[in-house]
């Protein structure tokens, strides 16, 4: 169709939240995205504990997840809604997906939380239950990018398990090779400065 523009899939990247992000739900927020494409996005903030224990919601799926047991607040939408994201080991090639587990880039998918957590037991390196999401409409996350509110960088599979999600947002910007490195030092209340 002409006067549409292609968008390119950052599925499976990191939105890092920049200093200059006003909005408070994102505040020094890292997210997943799992799904981008012309239809709008959708991610999972990675470094938002909540006090909630996984076997307090979802019997049976505490055993498979990492540490911090508990659930995170994936994002503003749909907070009644659970969300399971994984890691396969070696996960990254071919159809050996197990039942319940959808690839949605590299390592990283999504589980079916119906699927009963013994079929799965055997074949997850490492598990995050998520209480709702993030989501953009079409062209609303690009547009936040180009005014400067998000780092777009890679993902590694364990960004998904850290076990201190609070050193999250300095971690992964530390590990990039720019100019971003530098933006991990900023000072969590720059009017101390």
């Amino acid at each position: 169709m002409a006067g549409m523009t292609e968008v390119s899939s950052l599925t499976g990247r990191l939105l890092v939240a920049t200093p200059a992000l006003a909005d408070p739900n994102f505040d020094r927020a890292v997210v997943l995205l799992l799904d981008h494409d012309e239809e709008g996005s959708l991610g999972v903030v990675l470094n938002r504990p909540t006090p909630v224990g996984v076997g307090d919601i979802l019997a049976g799926w505490e055993t498979l997840a990492g540490e911090p047991g508990v659930v995170f607040q994936g994002g503003p939408v749909s907070l009644d809604s659970a969300l399971g994201v994984a890691v396969i080991p070696g996960g990254d090639g071919g159809d050996t997906a197990p039942l319940g587990w959808r690839r949605v880039h590299g390592a990283i998918g999504l589980v079916d939380l119906e699927t009963p957590p013994e079929l799965l037991a055997s074949a997850l390196g490492s598990l995050r239950i998520f209480a709702g999401y993030a989501g953009w409409g079409p062209g609303q996350l690009e547009d936040e990018v180009a005014q400067g509110a998000w780092y777009v960088v890679e993902s590694e599979p364990g960004d998904i398990s850290s076990p201190a999600p609070e050193k999250l947002w300095r971690e992964v910007l530390r590990r990039q090779r720019n100019e971003l490195a530098m933006v991990a030092t900023y000072p969590d209340d720059p009017s101390l400065n």
